[in-house]
């Protein structure tokens, strides 16, 4: 493992109990930084810091990231941890049930929504001020290659990720002369428990996409999001960073 310095640092960690998440929490944690895990799952969370607090300094707060005062809760616990934040990972999703388009319950859009692009604005909304103040501030945002690309029986998923592209274009230009830089990942499939919730036609279909011929691994996604995380990413802000084994090339 390449180290990166994030000596000092304190990260917040969406979606922190389990998967990507918690991959990203391990390798933040072993680069030097702090954590805050935040997850909607409290017996997940208890395993997570268990798991992880041989490894560093590891604080978890349960939050609902749809809902805008369980985000601004859970910011206050976190200062009231660790003082500060300078990294904010926006890693919390859920894939939805497939469906044609036209066939998908308006219920299940709006909760795919709600979780996928309303969390990382709540959380954004929630953290920026904090790093404004400090006057330093890297910001993750976890999109898909399918707000690229557009998955078939995934609308939903497909257009809440091309949200959270959008999402961080705007929050970079707004923010690219205050030391606080923002960026987003675009994985193809990584092998995590949101498989669980995708049909077998699905994950097939995906896979056939991928060039290499295999899926991510969430190791792969914690090494790209760790040097997001750094003082080194310091010229690059708004921008979409491919993890796709191949799918991707532009």
């Amino acid at each position: 493992m390449n180290q990166i310095d994030l000596k000092d640092r304190t990260a917040i960690i969406t979606g922190g109990a389990r998967g990507i998440g918690r991959a990203i929490a391990e390798r933040l944690l072993a680069s030097g930084a702090q954590v805050c895990l935040w997850d909607v799952d409290a017996a997940a969370l208890d395993a997570a810091r268990n798991g992880l607090s041989a490894l560093g300094k590891v604080h978890t707060a349960m939050v609902d990231v749809t809902n805008p005062a369980s985000v601004d809760a859970a910011v206050a616990v976190t200062l009231d941890a660790f003082g500060k934040i300078d990294i904010l990972v926006n890693n919390a999703g859920i894939g939805g049930a497939n469906a044609k388009t036209w066939e998908t319950d308006p219920a299940e859009w709006q909760r795919v929504m709600a979780v996928n692009l309303n969390g990382p604005f709540h959380c954004c909304r929630a953290v920026v001020p904090q790093m404004l103040r400090n006057g330093y501030g890297r910001i993750v945002n976890i999109a898909s290659i399918a707000g690229k690309e557009g998955n078939p029986n995934a609308a939903h998923y497909s257009a809440s990720k091309a949200g959270v592209i959008a999402l961080t274009k705007s929050l970079g230009k707004e923010l690219a002369t205050s030391n606080i830089i923002v960026n987003a990942v675009t994985p193809a499939v990584i092998e995590t428990d949101i498989l669980k919730q995708l049909t077998q036609q699905h994950i097939d279909y995906m896979l056939s996409k991928i060039p290499m011929n295999r899926f991510g691994k969430a190791e792969e996604a914690a090494a790209m999001v760790a040097w997001l995380s750094s003082e080194d990413c310091s010229f690059t802000t708004g921008a979409v960073f491919d993890l796709s084994g191949g799918r991707a090339t532009y």
